[in-house]
């Protein structure tokens, strides 16, 4: 069978490797083909373009990039057209995603989209598109299920791949060593650009503040590295590339850039201060659109505020001073954290999501 999975970030590129792998389990004669990252080819997978080309978020940044995108969109139909895969496989990112699934169903390409877009936080209306355009949807947020039967559509909920991934993680012992008797703040600017660009300036008023740490930057290593330069030049400052799970496992506390990476941190029992700004117009079209109270998957998830959040104008080198200080120094804050931590354990299950999704996708593939 040949699978063509198509991811537009990190995360995404992550959870796809995990899922070729399980694939390959079931389907000893799986090919697959991709527009992905790394992650994904380790796995042997053939990819096409990297993610990278269509990693764009917000108003903004989709009108600067906007002929870019609708040339990217028209080589991946041309891939899709070429291989025409048994079936089409998308990972979250719904703006590049679902117009190629409105394409594979015209063309007559089975698509299976694993990690459903958050429709439920601003656009419930395309509930209808996808009942038209996807033969199966699978969901990592229990809640998600319940949204999708509200609108009178059955998904699959199969459990959540971080979780997966955060129990296959395996330390890197020697990288552990080198911090295991410091003092040690993880920073996760996130995985696009301007969300580096963002937190460059920030980063650099708290390695002032708490000079007595050592910060440990997480990069992503399919950016360019030049983002982080600047960073360099302080003493205390470590950039680390692909490393997200080992720096925050020697970390104390963590300002982290809103997206999976605050599940992450959570599920590895880190404190943090959730963190983000994007352009003032794609702000200001998100604060009439955005039907939810949080951004952080954390709080999300328990339907509560347990870590904060530092949005638009709050996201200030001050207001993340005060935070860490609170998170290092209130033993108070940081019970009250862990448990809502455990809390999420629980919420989310046991199930395996990549195990789970590859017998789904392959047993429809095959049907």
């Amino acid at each position: 069978m040949k699978y063509f999975i198509l991811v537009g970030e990190r995360s995404g590129d992550l959870h796809g490797a995990s899922l070729i792998n399980e694939i390959k389990a079931i389907d000893q004669d799986a090919k697959f083909f991709a527009w992905g990252g790394s992650y994904i080819r380790q796995t042997g997978a053939e990819v096409l373009a990297d993610y990278s080309s269509i990693n764009f978020i917000g108003f903004s940044e989709v009108l600067v990039n906007l002929s870019r995108l609708l040339g990217r969109l028209k080589e991946c139909k041309r891939h899709i057209q070429e291989i025409r895969p048994d079936c089409l496989i998308l990972i979250d990112s719904p703006g590049f995603n679902m117009r190629i699934a409105k394409y594979a169903q015209k063309i007559g390409i089975r698509t299976v989209y694993y990690i459903s877009p958050k429709i439920w936080a601003w656009n419930k209306a395309r509930v209808k598109l996808i009942k038209k355009v996807v033969d199966r949807m699978l969901v990592i947020l229990p809640f998600e299920k319940n949204f999708y039967q509200e609108h009178s559509l059955e998904v699959d909920y199969v459990g959540n791949p971080v979780l997966d991934a955060i129990n296959n993680y395996q330390a890197d012992q020697q990288f552990k060593a080198q911090f295991e008797n410091k003092k040690v703040i993880a920073v996760l600017p996130g995985s696009r650009p301007s969300e580096v660009k963002n937190s460059i300036e920030v980063i650099e008023r708290l390695v002032v503040v708490f000079e007595e740490y050592t910060f440990l930057v997480s990069a992503v290593d399919n950016l360019d590295q030049e983002l982080y330069k600047s960073l360099i030049r302080y003493e205390n400052v470590h950039v680390v590339s692909g490393k997200v799970y080992d720096v925050l496992s020697v970390a104390d506390a963590a300002v982290v850039t809103s997206g999976t990476a605050t599940l992450e941190t959570a599920l590895l029992g880190v404190p943090q201060v959730v963190v983000y700004r994007t352009s003032l117009l794609t702000y200001l079209a998100a604060k009439l659109l955005l039907k939810i109270p949080f951004i952080s998957l954390v709080n999300l998830l328990l339907g509560r505020k347990v870590v904060a959040e530092l949005i638009q104008g709050e996201y200030d080198s001050a207001n993340v001073v005060a935070e860490l200080e609170t998170l290092l120094t209130d033993e108070q804050a940081k019970k009250r954290i862990s448990e809502g931590y455990s809390e999420i354990r629980k919420i989310l299950g046991q199930k395996s999501a990549s195990k789970n999704a590859a017998k789904i996708i392959v047993d429809l593939s095959r049907s």
